[in-house]
């Protein structure tokens, strides 16, 4: 098993008056709360704990979020590109550029063939569906955003595995005359490809692909139905069998010296959840196009009902809940609440991993840990005692559970 580490850089550094009183912290909350000086220091410090990783020989992993507390890293191939020249030994996952938002994906993929020139072929690519919060700090309709994205995907792979000179593209949401990118990638056709997604329809449509399939903290129930799906689509489409090299799950994840300190480290990651999550319903389920018509009544809701999804989803896939759902009911976990749903591994090295490996077990397994390593008012001195303590006495007992061909 794999192991990336991931800060997704947050500013927890908001009065809590304010922070109570803004109608959402991930789209309007207004940016004078964000002091330039201590946004330089978060940049130093999390810069700094990713080349522990490569010290370390963990792989690290950056995304992309917009306009809000929950992160800082708003232009993620510029981030790439740093780690791609400052690191020198582990794998990069770009997870990842919000390619539906972005008005013309041939530049995306000039992006990444640099980052993957300049890493030496490190680079892994993966696409995320975007939040509703950014479809409205990018200008986006949110109306046939699935559609842009799996073409945004289509062109960008094509974009990237093609040498033969210009080509064109007349696509449904891009039109290019003229794609013929240079440097071409390190890695050839392309680096490996990744998507984050938790709901059946997605999750196959990632099986056919091929994709590396992320769940982020959906816990077991969640994430091994969308895994069935994917591997189910593949079934159907008459595919060969995948590994579990071909999953990947999200969680955030603290060691300590004493099961104590671990969990105390494990409550400050929750911040990510209990503060950073907070949406305007008008910037997340009421947005137009977003939900599948025959889910549009759960979203009206209070307490969606899992009986009632719908009758021909994936193979009658029932009780997967759309990510703005899932964020609503990971608000105000405690710690224990929060491991009882595998969303939080931590404790001491021998704790956090047989908590990894009781969740691997429910799950089906999994080839790729992304655990969130800090978040909210984690110190760097904490995050780095976290980062050391995971890299010598979890990783390498992960590193010997080899790919699997489920039954």
């Amino acid at each position: 098993m794999d192991v990336w580490w991931q800060c997704e850089i947050p500013y927890p550094d908001v009065p809590h008056d304010v922070l109570a009183a803004a109608d959402s912290v991930r789209g309007s909350l207004p940016n004078k709360w964000c002091d330039p000086k201590v946004a330089a220091n978060l940049y130093e410090e999390v810069l700094d704990e990713f080349l522990l990783c490569d010290d370390e020989g963990m792989n690290v992993l950056a995304i992309e979020h917009h306009a809000g507390i929950n992160s800082l890293m708003a232009a993620n191939p510029m981030f790439v590109g740093i780690l791609a020249r400052q690191t020198r030994k582990v794998r990069i996952l770009s997870l990842g550029t919000l390619v539906s938002l972005r008005e013309d994906p041939v530049r995306v993929a000039e992006e990444y063939a640099t980052a993957d020139v300049m890493s030496r072929g490190r680079l892994e690519i993966g696409f995320v569906k975007s939040g509703g919060t950014e479809m409205a700090s990018n200008h986006t309709n949110p109306v046939g955003n699935l559609e842009r994205y799996w073409e945004a995907i289509d062109l960008i792979r094509k974009t990237l595995s093609h040498h033969e000179g210009p080509f064109s593209w007349e696509g449904k949401y891009f039109t290019h005359r003229h794609v013929n990118i240079w440097p071409r990638p390190w890695q050839q056709p392309h680096p490996r490809l990744w998507s984050a997604t938790g709901d059946p329809y997605t999750a196959a449509e990632v099986g056919r692909r091929g994709m590396v399939h992320v769940l982020v903290l959906r816990g077991p129930d969640g994430t091994k139905r969308a895994y069935q799906a994917h591997r189910r689509a593949r079934a159907e489409a008459g595919l060969p069998k995948v590994t579990t090299d071909n999953f990947a799950y999200a969680a955030m994840v603290y060691v300590g010296e004493t099961e104590e300190e671990g969990r105390a480290g494990g409550s400050k990651l929750l911040w990510f959840l209990n503060t950073s999550l907070k949406s305007s319903p008008q910037l997340s389920k009421f947005l137009p196009g977003m939900t599948p018509p025959e889910f549009a009544p759960q979203v009206y809701r209070t307490a969606p009902r899992p009986a009632a999804a719908a009758p021909d989803m994936v193979n009658a896939e029932k009780g997967v809940a759309p990510a703005s759902q899932n964020a609503a009911k990971l608000m105000s976990l405690t710690t224990e609440e929060a491991m009882q749903q595998g969303i939080l591994f931590c404790g001491t090295p021998d704790s956090t991993y047989r908590q990894i490996m009781e969740f691997y077990d429910k799950v089906g397994g999994f080839g790729h840990l992304a655990m969130i390593g800090r978040s909210g008012f984690m110190t760097h001195e904490e995050s780095v005692k976290g980062i050391k303590l995971f890299a010598r006495d979890v990783a390498p007992r992960l590193r010997e559970v080899k790919p699997i061909v489920p039954e």
